[in-house]
């Protein structure tokens, strides 16, 4: 996904930048992109509507659509393997970097090379970029991440594997709930149970 995201004569209005929803096995995800890449992708909210709102924070501009460029539309699929419970990366997803600061960009980038069924702790990215006393500052920028499961941060966790800091829909079981779809976690005995 190395070309430029180009929606070429596609316009809706005066925008160049677009959004949509798509359903997945955890739900309706969203994103949002224009010509310089993914902007925006948001975890399924309590409906269609807080998804939209989540989108149009980072993206006012964009118009709805539900036909994606091929760059976007292989990241939609991609999203959907991942939640099926695939191994999928998104190394080469371009990301719109307008507004995100350095400080959290190389955040970004150390979380993006955290592979599927894998996870890292905050004070592990904190030691990789410099200082381990930058923890908290790691998580407030995981917290504020505009490319959730792009940029998984759902797999960076506390010390000691604590589940912590997860603000997406659902908080910490939602991340509970992916890092066990990819392998990273067992079961647990709710799990085992099966439903009531």
């Amino acid at each position: 996904m190395r070309a430029r995201l180009r929606v070429g004569s596609e316009r809706v209005g005066m925008t160049n930048s677009f959004h949509m929803l798509f359903d997945t096995a955890i739900g309706r995800c969203g994103i949002a992109w224009g010509g310089d890449g993914i902007s925006a992708v948001s975890f399924p909210e309590a409906d269609d509507a807080r998804t939209r709102q989540r989108l149009l924070r980072r993206a006012p501009n964009a118009a709805e659509t539900d036909a994606p460029p091929e760059p976007v539309r292989q990241v939609i699929e991609g999203i959907r393997a991942l939640a099926s419970g695939r191994a999928v990366h998104f190394d080469d997803a371009e990301l719109d970097w307008t507004g995100v600061m350095p400080f959290d960009r190389s955040v970004y980038a150390l979380t993006r090379a955290i592979g599927p069924g894998e996870m890292r702790t905050y004070g592990q990215l904190a030691s990789d970029l410099g200082d381990v006393a930058l923890s908290r500052k790691v998580g407030q920028s995981l917290g504020s991440n505009p490319f959730p499961i792009v940029v998984p941060c759902h797999r960076v966790v506390g010390a000691n594997g604590a589940m912590t800091g997860f603000s997406a829909p659902g908080g910490v079981e939602t991340k509970r709930r992916l890092l066990k779809i990819e392998g990273a976690i067992g079961p647990d005995l709710l799990d085992l149970m099966g439903p009531a």
